[in-house]
Order: structure tokens, then C-alpha cells, then sequence
């Protein structure tokens, strides 16, 4: 499977979630989507990201729009850190880098002088449709969530 391309139909999907929920693509058309990549559960970065999404999920809401994060952390991790911060979105589980393979977010980074793969935050915006329209990749989290809603309201 290759990765997304803008302005082309994102492949069909389907992974698991919190709420015991499978997420497919193909059940998601007629709203718009938002997937945003995270490297881990309750660490400073994602939660702040989580909590900007979480605090504009109305506006999201209104425009039709349903959002997902991911990351490559088990649906208990993701079932704990959703109901801690109350996240009214789902969390998508990718063990198997699925996901993180057909949005090419798996990049080589350092920590402490040491290099591994791991995802590099990323934020994708599908259309009702089911096209990619926007993508933003090595995203820093300050603002972020707001420039993405204005990129849905100009959808």
C-alpha cells in the first residue's frame, strides 16, 4: 500500500479504537475527517494537542467534522488517557503502524542522543469525500488545533 497523496482519495481503512469501535473510512464519508498522529499517550505534547481538539470539538461538531488521534500505544493506554482528560473523540490503537504506513508519519528521531522511529506528530484533513486536502507534518502543538479548524471552515 503506498502512502496518501493531497488531493487523492485516501485507501480504505479499518483499525480499532477506544469504545470498542472499529473505524473504516468507507463509514465515515459524508463528514469531514481529522487524524492527528501523536507519539504517546499522557506524555506533555500530546495531551496538550489532545486538549486543544477536545476544546474546539464543538466548532469541529458544527462543520460536520469528526476528529481522531493516533498513536502506536494499546487500546487500554488509550481508554485510560481518553477518560482522563475527557476526550469526546475516539483514539485509534496502530500496534501494527497501519496507519502510521499509509500516512508515512514513522520517522527516523533522536532522544537523548539515540536514534529510533517513532511518529513524527502529523495532522491530516480528509474531505467528506474521502480526499485528502490537507496535511500538516512535524506540526508543533501551540495553535495547531485552531489552524486546522480554519482549514475546515475553508473546505
Amino acid at each position: 500500500m503506498s502512502s496518501v497523496e493531497l488531493n487523492k482519495t485516501v485507501p480504505d481503512f479499518e483499525v480499532p479504537a477506544t469504545g470498542d469501535q472499529t473505524v473504516r473510512l468507507a463509514d465515515l464519508r459524508g463528514q469531514n475527517i481529522v487524524i492527528y498522529f501523536y507519539p504517546k499517550d499522557n506524555t506533555p505534547g500530546c495531551t496538550t494537542e489532545g486538549q486543544d481538539f477536545r476544546d474546539r470539538m464543538k466548532e469541529f461538531a458544527e462543520l460536520d467534522t469528526e476528529i481522531f488521534g493516533v498513536s502506536r500505544d494499546g487500546l487500554k493506554a488509550h481508554e485510560n488517557f481518553k477518560a482522563k482528560y475527557e476526550f469526546p473523540f475516539h483514539l485509534i490503537s496502530d500496534k501494527d503502524e497501519t496507519l502510521c504506513k499509509l500516512f508515512d508519519v514513522i520517522k527516523l528521531k533522536k532522544l537523548y542522543g539515540k536514534e529510533h522511529l517513532g511518529i513524527e506528530r502529523s495532522t491530516f484533513l480528509i474531505d467528506s469525500e474521502g480526499v485528502l486536502r490537507k496535511e500538516w507534518r512535524g506540526v508543533k502543538v501551540k495553535g495547531h488545533a485552531d489552524e486546522v479548524l480554519e482549514a475546515v471552515k475553508a473546505l
